[in-house]
């Protein structure tokens, strides 16, 4: 267990994830996992987001689940740290961001934990194998494509790795992270190749800013309240 300093609180937040209860509590992860629950927890998410199908209330979700994953690997290159909780203490609650009801991500504090250098190849697996779990069960319930699951993690990726790079307190250890992220090993039982590398086609993170790198739309433009994203692959 680690402290947490009040900075990593407020960057938490930005992630949208917090370390409190939700007030409006939905689901748990552990929920989620659950083949009996999965369609009523998406449901759950259909209602605040206003989502007009499962299929965009999958992706809706999957990109506010994105912002944790790249919580995650945030921490891991900036800190050394992620959160290690069981499935059961992570919480998704309806919440108000910007003047729109969405669901966000609850946590606790206390399963914080230090990941020492030797062990960032299998946390980093670790993360991509949680994420890969979430999208197939999401799967089960709509017929959304696991590829705008994943773009919808990597998109956030992009840009955390163009800031982590050129920031020099950072840039080694994200360097590092990145490198495992684009090795095909680390995919192994997700994928036969790195998605993650195959999103970047061999260019740097920061070279693809502001390019329509998405192959899929994320229906964000379907959500009220949202707006179609400015690089979105539809538009002409």
């Amino acid at each position: 267990m680690t402290k947490l300093t009040n900075d990593q609180i407020r960057q938490l937040n930005s992630y949208s994830v917090y370390i409190n209860y939700p007030k409006h509590p939905l689901f748990t992860l552990q929920d989620l996992l659950d083949n009996e629950k999965t369609e009523d927890c998406i449901r759950a998410v259909l209602t605040v987001s206003g989502s007009p199908n499962l299929t965009v209330a999958a992706s809706f979700f999957m990109r506010r689940v994105g912002m944790f994953i790249n919580m995650q690997l945030y921490n891991l290159a900036t800190y050394d740290e992620i959160w290690n909780g069981e499935t059961t203490e992570m919480s998704f609650g309806a919440i108000e961001e910007y003047g729109n009801r969405t669901v966000s991500t609850f946590v606790e504090e206390r399963d914080w934990q230090e990941v020492h250098e030797n062990e960032h190849r299998d946390v980093i697996r670790k993360i991509l194998l949680l994420a890969d779990k979430v999208i197939r069960q999401i799967r089960t319930v709509t017929s959304v494509s696991p590829l705008t699951l994943w773009e919808n993690i990597f998109g956030f990726l992009l840009w955390q790795y163009h800031v982590m790079l050129c920031d020099p307190s950072t840039a080694e250890e994200a360097r590092n992270d990145l490198d495992i992220l684009k090795n095909d090993e680390t995919w192994k039982e997700i994928a036969r190749h790195s998605l993650f590398a195959k999103y970047l086609k061999g260019s740097e993170p920061s070279e693809l800013l502001n390019t329509t790198i998405r192959t899929t739309c994320c229906f964000s433009k379907d959500v009220p309240g949202l707006m179609q994203c400015g690089f979105c692959p539809l538009k002409n």
